[in-house]
């Protein structure tokens, strides 16, 4: 009998291990496609500049070249624009951590009258359109002398990334029983003792996540600094990259290399934080 059952069960479960199967080769080609782009991103940027015009393609460069990255790198403004990027982004991420974390805390554990109505708008901002706000948040910036400024981008990029920020370090918060912050403040730790040993590292992992979206948006962002800044010498370095496609044409090469250029800042970001994020779920594990 055992041995009958065992039998009848496996055309089930060869039938079972289809579903799986085919997903396993979905996963596949989606994978293919999205990392194409890159492939030849970084497979053009190492390509002679008669044959990325060549009309039959290539996918493996021959000869190898390294000068699409000299160019790139010998182009007026690039270190300037890094420079630029850098400073918009790293007060852009700091600022919306800790102006968010301060919000999602107020929003997570303290009632107040139109939380709920708060709660909705911040959804209802991350709806509207970014190109719908360029022209009215120009204007706006204009009145106080803020265009052409990195100040102003800066304060356009925290008004659309922080609505965002709020909303998941809100979900992290509410996830963190307020008991543990009470025990910690009877075991003799002050308010500001147990939100930072006890409740900080919990949440740890909220914070990363959230910073690397608020990194990505303030690193990758064009519209708002092509429109808001028009010295070449304040222009972040997504504006500088747009400066390779003239109207003459476009300079593929250079434009592939410093495209992977301005990528590392990103990667290695992501890779510093990545460990982060590991040891921020390590930390708020609870000890027996």
């Amino acid at each position: 009998m055992a041995g009958t059952y065992r039998r009848s069960r496996l055309p089930g479960g060869v039938m079972g291990s289809r579903p799986s199967w085919i997903a396993n080769v979905v996963g596949v080609v989606v994978l293919v496609v999205m990392a194409f782009p890159i492939y030849w991103m970084v497979v053009t940027a190492f390509k002679p500049k008669r044959e990325i015009i060549s009309p039959t393609p290539s996918f493996i460069p021959s000869p190898f070249t390294l000068d699409n990255f000299t160019k790139a790198l010998d182009r007026e403004y690039f270190w300037s624009s890094i420079g630029n990027s850098l400073i918009v982004t790293v007060a852009v991420v700091l600022l919306s951590i800790v102006v968010g974390l301060l919000a999602a805390l107020a929003v997570a554990w303290m009632p107040f009258r139109g939380r709920g109505n708060y709660i909705v708008a911040i959804i209802l901002v991350q709806m509207i359109p970014l190109t719908a706000l360029v022209i009215p948040v120009y204007l706006m910036l204009n009145q106080v002398h803020l265009t052409d400024a990195l100040v102003g981008v800066i304060i356009t990029y925290l008004a659309f990334v922080l609505p965002f920020t709020i909303w998941t370090l809100r979900g992290f918060i509410s996830g963190v029983p307020r008991e543990i912050e009470e025990a910690a403040i009877i075991d003799g730790a002050t308010r500001f003792q147990a939100f930072r040993l006890v409740i900080l590292p919990l949440i740890a992992p909220g914070l990363v996540a959230t910073s690397v979206f608020a990194f990505i948006q303030a690193w990758n962002e064009y519209i708002l600094a092509y429109v808001l800044l028009s010295s070449q010498s304040k222009q972040t370095v997504t504006v500088w990259l747009a400066g390779f496609t003239t109207s003459r044409g476009t300079d593929w090469g250079p434009l592939m290399a410093a495209s992977i250029l301005v990528a590392i800042p990103v990667v290695v970001f992501f890779v510093i934080v990545q460990g982060r994020l590991a040891s921020g779920l390590t930390a708020g594990a609870v000890k027996g």
